[in-house]
């Protein structure tokens, strides 16, 4: 059985040869090109080839796009940094610096942003090189997370008492631009777009103001993918993820998370909860790696698989993105235990 089978399968909710397993790798892949992080964000082939070798190497399911948060707001015109040994970012604290400045943020072409542009590109080479056997997931980051890094966080948040039809009319911008990124990503065959929804978990805001800011527009984005025949995935790793809301507007084939759902106590109570309503992809957390021995990672390997894998709907996978500073070493482990404790 070959990975596409396998997880589709497992998607359905149905128990395949064993668990399907995908560490989110792709910051560690530029090591197998012996490139440096600047290098690998700003050069679309190199990083398409170096993700492609990891996952060769460590033979992991599933290959998703993420190189960082930034790519979208950086076609906006925010200044960004590019640093060597970390993820490139914003260069300060948002460019939107008043409420006036919300109409800055305008619809703008995908096709002609630098980073939008090159991300199509980096998908498209995946696609056409790993497409027949793994499933591509196209990672974007949602309306609210992208306007949040645009203006800062504490300033969004302290406009929406003052400020909300601004803000909508921002997030109205943001989603007419998304939807024209999200139409060339899936023109390149991906199977999957996994919209990153920060700020949907208790460690941010409430479910309602998630609701009322976030919810129409990714809704939209959501349905349009369901419409043209790809599916929805969900990528968050906040503390407390809203597991109900987000299903309710998104319809997500499959949620990636870090912790168990806001009205949930256990990994066995959320399976019982969610494990037929959309299926579950995680939840090794990235920062136990620093600490690990290897045995512990097995534990936790152990643990997972025996709490979510019945009938299908499990991933196993990092909560959040994988140690840009570790070796290999731990992906392979984890997906040696999917191959070996993970079988059905």
């Amino acid at each position: 059985m070959n990975s596409i089978e396998r997880v589709t399968m497992t998607l359905n909710h149905q128990e395949a040869d064993r668990v399907p397993v995908y560490p989110l790798i792709n910051s560690i892949a530029r090591n197998y090109l012996g490139i440096n992080y600047a290098e690998w964000t700003k050069d679309p082939h190199k990083c398409a080839q170096s993700i492609i070798k990891a996952t060769e190497e460590c033979d992991v399911d599933v290959i998703c796009t993420l190189v960082d948060l930034s790519i979208e707001a950086a076609d906006w015109g925010m200044e960004m940094e590019y640093p060597e040994d970390k993820a490139a970012g914003p260069l300060g604290d948002g460019m939107i610096k008043s409420t006036e400045e919300y109409e800055k943020i305008g619809v703008i072409d995908p096709y002609k942003g630098e980073r939008m542009s090159k991300y199509i590109q980096l998908t498209k080479e995946l696609v056409e090189a790993k497409g027949d056997e793994k499933p591509i997931v196209a990672f974007v980051f949602g309306p609210l997370g992208i306007l949040s890094m645009l203006r800062s966080l504490s300033g969004m948040l302290l406009d929406t008492f003052s400020a909300k039809d601004q803000i909508h009319k921002a997030l109205e911008n943001i989603t007419e631009t998304l939807m024209t990124f999200i139409d060339a990503l899936m023109d390149t065959g991906c199977h999957a777009i996994m919209f990153d929804t920060l700020y949907a978990s208790k460690t941010i805001m409430s479910p309602k103001m998630w609701c009322e800011l976030e919810g129409p527009y990714i809704k939209r984005l959501s349905d349009h993918v369901h419409q043209r025949g790809c599916m929805v995935m969900i990528h968050n790793c906040g503390e407390g993820i809203y597991f109900k809301e987000q299903i309710e507007y998104m319809k997500p084939e499959a949620i990636s998370t870090l912790y168990v759902p806001a009205d949930c106590k256990t990994m066995e109570e959320m399976k019982e909860k969610y494990g037929q309503q959309t299926t579950i992809i995680g939840m090794v957390n990235p920062g136990n790696l620093m600490i690990y021995s290897e045995e512990d990672l097995r534990a936790e390997c152990h643990k997972e698989i025996d709490a979510l894998a019945k009938d299908g709907g499990f991933i196993l996978a990092t909560g959040c993105e994988f140690p840009a500073n570790m070796t290999d070493e731990y992906a392979k482990i984890m997906v040696e235990e999917a191959k070996t404790y993970g079988k059905y």
